[in-house]
């Protein structure tokens, strides 16, 4: 079983910025899609930003696009999601979740605990 750490969450202002950093347990972060996506309470989870293993094409949902940027980091076997100019909608717990790249589209394997992002206005 791989295993998925996030980290990086926090609480800041409206505008300001948050770096989220994801790594798994086994392999490298470049041997399997990665993808973030976000609960608010009350709400269903969501899709946020992927980058796919091969290419590094990347993704993102309409509400962050030109706010996030999602990249890895093979240094630091890392998966971040830089997270600029944030608005109080972008409160929510994130999780991170990494698809083997035999698995099906739109499912992923793996999951992280989550890591809670706070914006206040």
């Amino acid at each position: 079983q791989v295993q998925v750490v996030e980290s990086g969450g926090g609480l800041v202002q409206a505008g300001g910025s948050l770096r989220l950093s994801c790594t798994t347990s086994r392999g490298s972060v470049g041997s399997y899609h990665m993808a973030w996506f976000r609960q608010a309470p009350g709400k269903e989870r969501e899709f946020v930003a992927r980058i796919a293993w091969s290419t590094s094409n990347v993704e993102y949902a309409h509400s962050v696009k030109g706010r996030f940027t999602i990249a890895r980091d093979y240094k630091q076997n890392t998966v971040n999601l830089q997270m600029n100019n944030l608005r109080p909608e972008d409160t929510a717990l994130y999780y991170c979740a990494a698809r083997e790249v035999t698995t099906a589209a739109g499912k992923y394997d793996y999951w992280g605990q989550g890591t809670q992002v706070t914006v206040s206005s």
